[in-house]
């Protein structure tokens, strides 16, 4: 055995990789002159050794170049019929050709060249893949769009590996049955400590159908109730995603702060529950999310990024906001919290048209998600274009099934024009047809049957979601529709039954400073734990059991101004309702 080559061997074995690369390059140089330095087969595990030492010191591009040297010398060597190449065939050592490929696509995927990644591990013969191989393969034919390639790696891996939980998750985003990745894991699920296997697979059948995320929520839950996976951080992380998913982020936030409870360093997840504690205002919970120890934003880990992000721009530091999501988006192109929060950074920047190519992003990862469609419609809006602010409106019903929000999200652009005033009024009927508690629907279905002049229409259809769920909101417009009525002291219960709900709330100290009465809660005729009061008689509801949809009705916009979708309880400033 060469003497030299031992010596690099021991470096090798030792991971003094930095030692590697500065004396295996001089070495290299050294047998362009005298060929008896090193064996043939010893230069080409040398080239290996630099791409290994390269891709560990996280010099990726020095790491290709020495690994496509190492695959091209020992394809020139192998072709030439001399007791070189029987030196090759004969090598047993670590590190074949198969492996320096594999290697050589991690680091393509490292510089975001997933075309050449692929092509890389394409060139593998069929029949020598590994199963390392066929999952590499199936995840960058995903990433690709190939469909039916990455169907049958992952196919692949499942019947070599049954227990390879990412490639069945990657069958069921790629739209094949639960119950055919089931049959490929079935003889897993009879092991002691995997009975929970088949539940998980369901749930996440459920999850990536789009349209039955409460399905998977009720199958994660039971998972959670009732196995002993419960309080696992990934199952967590699942129930609050499938939560966010479907725009319930008081939940969602419950799910992913128990799951950063039980993981505080946890990766997955930690996006969507940056993005849940921005949109609740809870800026405090927002920056406890980065370590205690941070000092420099180079030392945070690639998934902490988007936290910062959040963070700056929830201090309006746009300039260092955008710089951060760009990091972000490099590094994961798909995150959807990411694509959402650079648009809405683009959108308070007033860049709508760069904007909306990142909320288009967003929407073709999560058609069912209703913020990338809000997005794109605000920013239309700003932009004078209502024909497509009414096209995008339109597919946000189409994508999400005529939810409620998706209608009355319609009817806020139809509103804006007086042709299609009355359609508008049409879809917010049938948002309230199909849920009768959809406040924000409420709130615009109102200001409808105010400018109609139908303030007797308005305060019925408010009054009636004041006795089923109070709010200050409500409220306050039951009080401005009452002074236009001139009905002075309906307008004072209603005002004080709103500072009974909010004692803070600007708007209504106003009107009542208007009127000529103290803003004080004191005066109001009753705080009865039971209801406010409503036209001098307490309300049959209670705050409990209600069909609340404040988790749905979440400002979402770039800085969570009073401009866009109205939250039951974090009110307006005004009787004008928008989403």
């Amino acid at each position: 055995m060469n003497a030299l080559f031992e010596q690099i061997k021991v470096l090798h074995s030792q991971k003094l990789y930095s030692n590697i690369t500065k004396v295996g390059e001089m070495i290299i140089k050294v047998t362009e002159h005298t060929t008896d330095v090193l064996m043939t087969h010893h230069k080409f595990r040398l080239y290996a050794y630099l791409g290994d030492s390269h891709y560990n010191m996280g010099n990726y591009r020095h790491a290709v170049i020495a690994y496509k040297a190492a695959l091209t010398f020992k394809e020139a060597c192998s072709a030439v019929k001399t007791p070189i190449k029987q030196q090759f065939d004969n090598l047993r050592e670590p590190m074949p050709d198969i492996d320096i490929k594999y290697q050589l696509h991690l680091c393509l995927i490292k510089l975001k060249d997933f075309q050449q990644a692929l092509t890389i591990l394409q060139s593998v013969p069929t029949k020598q893949r590994k199963t390392k191989i066929n999952m590499a393969l199936g995840k960058l034919h995903q990433q690709l769009g190939n469909v039916c390639s990455a169907i049958s790696a992952y196919n692949k891996v499942l019947k070599e590996c049954p227990l390879a939980i990412e490639a069945a998750e990657g069958l069921l985003s790629l739209g094949v049955k639960g119950t055919e990745v089931n049959a490929l894991m079935l003889e897993m699920v009879s092991i002691n400590g995997l009975e929970w296997l088949s539940g998980w697979i369901r749930a996440h059948a459920h999850l990536y159908n789009h349209t039955e995320y409460p399905l998977a929520i009720n199958t994660l839950k039971q998972l959670d109730d009732h196995t002993s996976l419960s309080n696992s951080n990934r199952l967590l992380v699942a129930i609050g995603r499938a939560y966010y998913y479907i725009g319930d982020r008081k939940n969602a936030l419950i799910y992913l702060q128990r799951a950063h409870k039980s993981l505080p360093i946890m990766q997955d997840g930690l996006s969507t529950l940056a993005m849940c504690l921005y949109m609740e205002k809870q800026n405090r919970e927002l920056e406890k999310l980065l370590p205690t120890t941070y000092t420099d934003e180079a030392l945070l880990d690639p998934q902490l990024w988007v936290v910062f992000a959040f963070i700056c721009y929830s201090n309006s530091n746009h300039s260092k906001a955008i710089c951060l999501v760009e990091k972000a988006c490099s590094f994961d192109p798909k995150n959807i919290e990411t694509l959402l929060l650079h648009g809405m950074i683009l959108t308070s920047m007033k860049k709508y048209t760069d904007a909306i190519l990142q909320f288009r992003r967003a929407n073709d990862i999560a058609p069912n998600l209703f913020d990338p469609h809000k997005g794109m419609v605000d920013c239309y809006i700003s932009l004078h274009k209502m024909r497509s602010a009414l096209t995008a409106a339109s597919n946000c019903c189409k994508q999400m099934n005529n939810h409620p929000k998706a209608l009355t999200l319609y009817a806020s652009v139809l509103i804006k024009d007086q042709i299609s005033f009355g359609k508008a009024k049409i879809v917010l009927e049938k948002a309230l047809n199909v849920d009768e508690y959809y406040l924000p629907a409420v709130y615009m279905l109102a200001q409808i049957f105010e400018q109609e002049g139908n303030l007797n229409a308005a305060v019925a259809l408010l009054h009636k979601q004041a006795l089923d769920q109070p709010t200050c909101r409500l409220y306050q417009m039951l009080g401005d529709f009452s002074v236009k009525q001139n009905q002075t002291e309906k307008a004072f219960d209603y005002y004080y039954s709103a500072l009974n709900l909010d004692p803070n709330n600007k708007r209504v100290m106003e009107s009542l400073e208007n009127m000529g009465k103290p803003c004080n809660t004191s005066t109001a005729t009753s705080t009865d734990s039971a209801g406010p009061v409503l036209n001098g008689s307490l309300l049959d509801a209670t705050f409990s059991g209600v069909n609340n949809v404040e988790n749905e009705s979440t400002p979402f916009n770039a800085g969570r101004e009073e401009d866009t979708f109205m939250d039951s309880d974090h009110e307006g400033s005004g009787s004008d309702i928008s989403i």
